[in-house]
Parts: structure tokens; C-alpha cells; sequence
């Protein structure tokens, strides 16, 4: 017997370290000597202005969470908002980008796992593999489970970057900050672009609060709190990197003379030698499995939510009986992952990802807008967004912006994501679905019409 309810088995501590377990992984561990390279050590400004970028959509998830405490978050609220057809583009979209970030974090941990473990450049992928079998087996056997693995896993990680920055401060070559940019206001926005994603898991946890406690209450509270943690561990951490490893090794020692992909393994080697190296990677290793999974945690609940409004097939909606967890949903979003780290250049194909999640993100706060000028009787949140409508404003154009600076083949991929979509709408979610959205009530408004465009009606 299957069932359809989830169960609310995640406190404010296990929903703050999913959120924060999220963000502690490439972006710390892979993207600074990316951004080092746009910028030299203005990076750290570039993280900032990241975090400034997203904050917006943070505080705008964080109103219509509490609002709508239910699976689904980014493709949920644009759905109800903006109407099915931006929300099946919102939710596979996004669905999409977060496997695929799940799928990098995997391979990507194998530059460091070379560091230290007597394995071969070639069972990379198969330790990936066995370690992606590991994330979909705890997200089929309970959030509840896979939240305190993620709590304890998160923690560990923690201690060690704490370890890192506080013993940086001991060995820190100041002459590596000057010139702080190495290519003006220019390097420093493009930067942003690059790492922006470094952030995006602060608001994954939307996408499960249907599984949170009291939601009302710690949604806000995980969203703004871990965002605000992991800001100043980012600025800590990166400006430690800065000041540790050789410059010509950031920007050159990685494959082929590209920037490097072990940066805080770089900056280890200077601070404790033989053995920094090796700690970091085994922390490394470890916050990027924390990262995939969860990512598998929340990007499964996109067809979760998809389904239950009929933009998918019904099967993705069932709960496991026993684990109340969505089982098949989770099994998409696992057999995808496998598929991507057995066959497809992650690495590359990750940035084309990025690229949508800053659209997303954007997007994200028009949706606040339709909810708050449709003045919609259901739409009742607990926790309200401040600064409207100047914030959701400065988080549309400021993440526009940013999506310019990513070139022309992620744009493209943003594209080909987004016409993807449309295809999947038109061919099975538009005959079986009407409603039209906040948007749609503002319109039957204006024409006099009394409509509450927000819950699923089902056509058949």
C-alpha cells in the first residue's frame, strides 16, 4: 500500500544543515580558483556579491514557503504564481540543474580522492557510482534518516573549515591580495557569475518543507540563517585559499594548465604539508557526497510536486508506505545521476546548469510579485519577505545581469532547457490542467471576474 503524505520529520537544526550542506561543496572546494582566475583575489568580493544577488530569491522562498509549506519549492511557487506552463519550465528546469550539480559533485570530488586514496584515474567513475547507490538509498529510506546523516556529515565538515581558516591566519602571505583585481569591476561581476551557484542550495530546503516542522517558524529561520553562516564561511575560507597557495597554482594547475580544482588542497599543502593535504581532500570528499545528497533530496521532490498537479505521470507522486518517502521520484532522479556521472562531461555541462538556476532565481521574485499584487485570500504566509517591492526588483535586474556574463553556450543550454520544457507541457500537462496562477487572477480581476487561480483543477 502506498500512501501520499510525507512525513514532517525535519527540526530547524537537520533543515539548516541540508541547506548548508547544499552550498558547503563545489563552491568551496572547486569553484574559488575559477573565480580567482576572472578576478585574482577579488574573488572574495564576487562571493559577497553573489550572496547579495541571491538574497532576494532567499527572502522571497522564505514568504511563499510559509505560505505553501508543501514539496515542490521553486517549481511550486513560479506554478501557482505565473500558471502551469512557467512552472513545468521552473520545475524541470530546475530539476534538471540540481541533478546535474549533484552528478558534478560526485566527479568532482575524484581530483581530490587522487590525492590521497591509491586509486586510478579511470575508477573515478565507478567510485562515483558506488557513491551516488549510497545517496539514493538513504533518500528511499527516510528524510528523517538521510536529515541526520546530512546533520552529522555537515558538522564534521564544519569543524575542519573552522580548523582551516583559524590556522590560515598563522601562515598567511599578505603580498598574495595585491593587486587585489586583477581585471576590474568587469572580473569581479563575472566572478559572481561563475560561483552564484555556490549559493543557490539555500533555498533547496523549500522543495521539502513539507517534511519540516512547524515550517511557519523554520523555514525562515534555516533559509536566512544558513545563508548568513555560509556568506561569511565562504569570505573566510576563500580569502584563507588567497593567502595560502601559490598564485600560478590556482590559475594554472589544473588539467592541461586550466585553473586549479583541489584549491583549498592547494592552499593545505602550504599551511600543514603532507598532511593538510590529505585532510582536506578526506573533507572535501566527504562535503561533496554531502552536497549530492542533498541535492537527490530536494531535486526529487520537483516530480513529486509535478505529478501531484498533473504536468507528469501519477506514478512519480507515490510515498512508500513504509519509508514516506517519494520512492519513484527518488529512483528518476537517481537512475539520471548515474547516467550523467557513467556518460556525460559533468564538469563542463555543470555550467549550463548554472546558467538556468540564475534565471530561476530571478523569476523567483516576479513570483512574489504576482502573489503579492494578486491579493489572493488563500495566499496567507507567516513569515513576511521585507523590503518589497525594491528588493524582488533589485533580485530580477541584478540576476539578469549576471546571466549576461555567463557566455553564449550556458545561455544557449538555459534556452534549450527552457523550449525542453514547453514540449513536456504541451504534449502532456496542458489538457489536463486549467488553473492560471496568481497572474491569471490578477488578469480575471481586472476583467471582473472572481477567480482563485492557485489550486490544481483536475481536467479528467
Amino acid at each position: 500500500m502506498v500512501g501520499h503524505d510525507l512525513e514532517r520529520s525535519l527540526g530547524l537544526y537537520s533543515t539548516m544543515m541540508i541547506s548548508m550542506g547544499a552550498m558547503i561543496g563545489s563552491g568551496i572546494f572547486v569553484l574559488p580558483a575559477l573565480g580567482y582566475k576572472k578576478a585574482g583575489p577579488a574573488v572574495i568580493v564576487a562571493y559577497v556579491l553573489a550572496a547579495l544577488v541571491v538574497l532576494p530569491a532567499a527572502l522571497s522562498k522564505a514568504e511563499m514557503a510559509t505560505a505553501m509549506p508543501e514539496s515542490g519549492g521553486t517549481y511550486l511557487y513560479i506554478d501557482r504564481a505565473l500558471g502551469p506552463l512557467f512552472g513545468t519550465i521552473a520545475g524541470i528546469g530546475s530539476w534538471f540543474s540540481l541533478t546535474f550539480k549533484s552528478s558534478f559533485a560526485l566527479v568532482g570530488l575524484g581530483a581530490y580522492l587522487l590525492l590521497f586514496a591509491p586509486i586510478s584515474q579511470a575508477a573515478i567513475t565507478y567510485v562515483a557510482i558506488g557513491l551516488g547507490l549510497l545517496v539514493i538509498v538513504l533518500n528511499i529510506s527516510g528524510t528523517k534518516l538521510s536529515g541526520r546523516v546530512q546533520a552529522v556529515i555537515v558538522s564534521l565538515v564544519l569543524v575542519g573549515l573552522l580548523a582551516y581558516t583559524v590556522n590560515s591566519g598563522f601562515a598567511l602571505d599578505t603580498g598574495r591580495f595585491t593587486p587585489f583585481t586583477t581585471d576590474g569591476a568587469g572580473g569581479i561581476i563575472t566572478a559572481a557569475a561563475f560561483v552564484f551557484v555556490s549559493f543557490a542550495g539555500v533555498t533547496k530546503i523549500a522543495s521539502i518543507a513539507e517534511e519540516v516542522k512547524n515550517p511557519g517558524k523554520n523555514l525562515p529561520r534555516a533559509m536566512i540563517g544558513s545563508m548568513t553562516i555560509m556568506t561569511l564561511i565562504y569570505v573566510a575560507v576563500i580569502a584563507a585559499i588567497v593567502g595560502l597557495a601559490d598564485p600560478d597554482v590556482l590559475t594554472k594547475g589544473g588539467p592541461g594548465g586550466t585553473a586549479s580544482l583541489t584549491p583549498m588542497a592547494d592552499g593545505a599543502g602550504a599551511l600543514l604539508g603532507g598532511f593538510g593535504v590529505v585532510f582536506i581532500s578526506v573533507i572535501a570528499v566527504v562535503a561533496l557526497t554531502s552536497m549530492a545528497n542533498a541535492g537527490v533530496l530536494s531535486s526529487s521532490r520537483f516530480p513529486l510536486a509535478m505529478s501531484r498537479d498533473d504536468l507528469l505521470p501519477p506514478a512519480l507522486e507515490t510515498i512508500d508506505d513504509r519509508f514516506k518517502t517519494p520512492r519513484n521520484a527518488v529512483l528518476l532522479t537517481g537512475a539520471v545521476l548515474l547516467l550523467l556521472i557513467a556518460f556525460v562531461p559533468v564538469i563542463e555541462l555543470a555550467k549550463l546548469a548554472s546558467a538556468f538556476k540564475i534565471l530561476v532565481f530571478s523569476i523567483i521574485n516576479v513570483a512574489l510579485i504576482a502573489f503579492r499584487e494578486a491579493e489572493v485570500p488563500s495566499y496567507d504566509p507567516e513569515f513576511t519577505a521585507p523590503g518589497y517591492p525594491y528588493v524582488q526588483v533589485f533580485g530580477l535586474v541584478a540576476g539578469l545581469g549576471l546571466l549576461t556574463q555567463m557566455g553564449t553556450l550556458p545561455i544557449l543550454g538555459a534556452v534549450g532547457i527552457t523550449v525542453g520544457s514547453i514540449v513536456i507541457y504541451l504534449a502532456y500537462g496542458r489538457s489536463r490542467t486549467d488553473r492560471t496562477g496568481a497572474l491569471g487572477t490578477i488578469i480575471h480581476d481586472r476583467r471582473g471576474e472572481d477567480d482563485d487561480g492557485l489550486a490544481p483543477t483536475k481536467t479528467d
